[in-house]
């Protein structure tokens, strides 16, 4: 999906000297508010980036500042997975 938003031409310029790649900046904005308030997970937020790997959203998470979605529960599945393969 295509979405366009209009930004003053001097707003933009500022902002385009400052961030750079103002779409890309505003795409990240968007997923990362999207995954503060539920509506993205981290695979979302992946896909909808380009990133090549769930490491890759998790840093991009650490450099804004946003906690994981992680819970005690997704800790037990993972020591549960690691312990099966690592027993076989």
């Amino acid at each position: 999906m295509d979405v366009s938003i209009a930004v003053p031409d001097d707003v933009g310029r500022l902002l385009q000297a400052r961030w750079g790649n103002l779409p890309q900046r505003t795409l990240e904005a968007l997923a990362l508010e999207a995954y503060r308030a539920g509506v993205l997970t981290e695979a979302e937020v992946q896909r909808m980036l380009g990133l090549a790997s769930r490491w890759e959203v998790e840093a991009f998470l650490k450099r804004a500042q946003v906690d994981l979605d992680y819970t005690e529960a997704d800790l037990e599945q993972d020591i549960a997975t690691v312990r099966r393969l690592t027993s076989a």
